[in-house]
């Protein structure tokens, strides 16, 4: 079974993503790294040569192209505006939303416009989280809500994901 993690830029899916794979005894898979690897350039690049609709294509594009079966995977932050993308990987495993409070992300986030979040211009941060809680939520399976360091945040995740298999058993 597959993990996936969603979650806001800034959340921590890909810092996470690796300690948890090393913790569960998965492989760990970025899909953002997957987009700069086939595009050949980094995800600002690409957003600045192909606009939201061309970098939307393209992250799709990666994450259709995940078959792992036993992977950690560390979506973009827009990754669940790309619907059979995120079906596709829905159907391999639990979805784990990374929830982290605004004020968090904002100092997370100092230089977000180096980062590769597609965002409209003059768009917020307040504004693009709250265009995307849906989508997250919609997605989620487990959602952790990030209060502390990113040993217990790892923690937290393998606890969910062990009392949610026992459930669904």
């Amino acid at each position: 079974m597959n993990v996936i993690l969603t979650g806001m830029p800034g959340s921590g899916k890909s810092t996470a993503g690796v300690l948890l794979a090393k913790a569960l005894g998965k492989s760990f898979v970025d899909t953002d790294l997957i987009i700069q690897q086939t595009a050949g350039m980094k995800l600002t690049d690409v957003i600045a040569a192909f606009g939201a609709d061309g970098f939307r294509e393209r992250e799709n594009a990666a994450l259709l192209s995940v078959n792992e079966t036993d992977a950690v995977i560390a979506t973009g932050g827009s990754a669940v505006f790309c619907e059979s993308g995120m079906k596709h990987l829905k159907r391999s495993g639990i979805v784990v939303l990374l929830d982290v409070p605004l004020p968090e992300l904002k100092k997370r986030l100092t230089e977000i416009k180096t980062r590769g979040v597609v965002m409209r211009e003059g768009e917020t941060l307040e504004q693009l989280a709250e265009e995307r809680a849906p989508y997250y939520a919609g997605y989620a399976d487990i959602t952790i809500r990030e209060s502390g360091d990113i040993e217990s945040t790892v923690a937290r995740i393998a606890e969910s994901i062990a009392e949610y298999d026992a459930r669904r058993k």
